[in-house]
């Protein structure tokens, strides 16, 4: 792609510091360009592997359903006030002007919070430098953009990096009160106690699994969690919460959120109250429905921890006969060594599995689809027997819905509700969401 070419060129002729400095200095342009937004918002960046998008959608859900006008930036989506728009930009943080440009309209129209899903990729370009952040929440870890980062260490360093924005300075004053800054860490992730150990005014810990952390002040414990694929409960306190959300990773997106409004002193039942009201993110976990007779989700799981998320929740359906999993992989050299994996956890979940094109950029698409179907085979899987490689996505998601006999299960991953397929010749409109439903109308009529 060109664009890519010529970032590829700059990275090449800059050196390391003074691209560096060249994304810092932009980034403090930017903020004052547009007068410091962030200080005049309560804002909580969310960050980590996997959650961060649908924590950032229920934190903001709760603070507007409690009547707290709240900003949501994620890789999902923009919303403003009562505008909301997919996020079409293909990355999670936006550009340093076009971020402080978002923030300054969520004070034109009434908002006091702000919640930005706070990549690893946009604090390493210094993004979020001038962002007043007053909350950190810490979903979970695992290696993940180690090709932009040089190593874990890098990766893990630069989410590190979100907890001494908060402490950076004086606490705000909102409304004539005092905002308490706030550390939010998912307990049973095994880098929990790093994350700890950084100062903040309140530290809340919260598990799944009964994994109290005495360097918090708080820890939040879900107890009696049930979790299928199309819901899932659990208690707080003996509070009892119920979502339209399944799988156990929406149970921790939810602790996370809750701890992040319960910090700031939000009763704990109406929480619960205007919790069940979460619908879910768009692209994650998504049941498209189009009048088939079996089930066909989308969803955006692109990592090994993820995908077998995903894959064990619609496992929990008890009803499906079979499933057919369409997936790839990135290309642009990203995280190779999980591809074959993406493909081995395919194989051992669905009865039959087509591997595709995802974003190929600059690389070729065939290669990376024979590295995740080898993952696919050393599952079991036999090539045109229940593993197919079909290099047009829209070709193999026809052919995923042909092939669905009633109750059984068609799971699309690695896109989401993304906007564009990426590919060395540009990128091309997209939406997997749509396309599902398009082929499955081909069927019906």
């Amino acid at each position: 792609m060109a664009d890519l070419g010529i970032k590829s060129a700059i990275k090449s002729i800059l050196p390391k510091g003074a691209l560096s400095a060249y994304h810092y200095s932009l980034a403090l342009l930017a903020n004052a360009i547009y007068g410091f937004p962030s200080r005049r918002l309560i804002v909580v960046g969310v960050t980590g592997t996997q959650g961060k998008t649908t924590t950032a959608h229920m934190i903001s859900h709760l603070l507007n359903e409690l009547g707290q006008p709240c900003g949501l930036i994620s890789t999902a989506l923009i919303k403003i006030g009562k505008r909301e728009w997919l996020n079409d930009l293909k990355m999670t943080m936006p550009g340093r002007f076009k971020l402080q440009s978002y923030l300054r309209k969520m004070i034109g129209v009434g908002c006091k919070f702000a919640v930005i899903e706070t990549s690893s990729e946009g604090i390493a370009q210094w993004r979020h430098i001038g962002i007043s952040y007053d909350a950190a929440v810490f979903t979970n870890l695992s290696p993940e953009h180690i090709e932009a980062h040089g190593s874990y260490d890098n990766y893990r360093n630069a989410k590190l990096k979100l907890w001494k924005k908060i402490m950076a300075g004086n606490p705000k004053v909102i409304g004539g009160k005092t905002v308490s800054r706030l550390s939010v860490i998912n307990a049973d992730d095994k880098e929990a106690d790093l994350f700890l150990r950084l100062p903040a005014d309140k530290k809340i810990a919260f598990s799944v699994h009964g994994q109290k952390n005495s360097a918090a002040e708080v820890n939040l414990l879900a107890e009696k969690v049930s979790a299928d694929a199309f819901k899932s409960a659990f208690l707080i306190n003996g509070v009892e919460f119920n979502l339209s959300v399944g799988g156990e990773f929406n149970v921790y997106n939810a602790l996370a959120a809750v701890s992040v409004l319960t910090g700031w002193g939000f009763n704990l039942k109406l929480i619960a109250k205007v919790a069940s009201s979460f619908t879910g993110t768009p692209g994650r976990l998504e049941f498209i429905k189009a009048g088939q007779n079996f089930s066909a989700v989308v969803d955006y799981a692109h990592t090994p921890e993820s995908l077998e998320a995903v894959y064990r929740a619609i496992s929990s359906q008890k009803n499906n006969k079979k499933i057919i999993a369409v997936l790839g992989s990135c290309g642009g050299g990203r995280d190779q060594a999980k591809r074959p994996v993406l493909g081995k956890l395919a194989g051992q979940f669905a009865g039959e599995v087509i591997v595709t094109n995802e974003d190929p950029y600059d690389e070729d698409p065939l290669s990376i689809m024979k590295a995740v179907a080898e993952g696919a085979a050393s599952a079991g899987k036999v090539m045109a027997k229940n593993l197919f490689i079909i290099e047009d996505r829209r070709q193999a998601i026809a052919r995923a819905a042909k092939q669905a006999q009633a109750n059984d299960l068609v799971i699309i991953t690695g896109k989401g509700c993304e906007q564009w397929l990426m590919t060395s010749k540009g990128k091309i409109p997209w939406d997997d969401r749509r396309v599902v439903e398009e082929e499955i109308r081909k069927i019906l009529h």
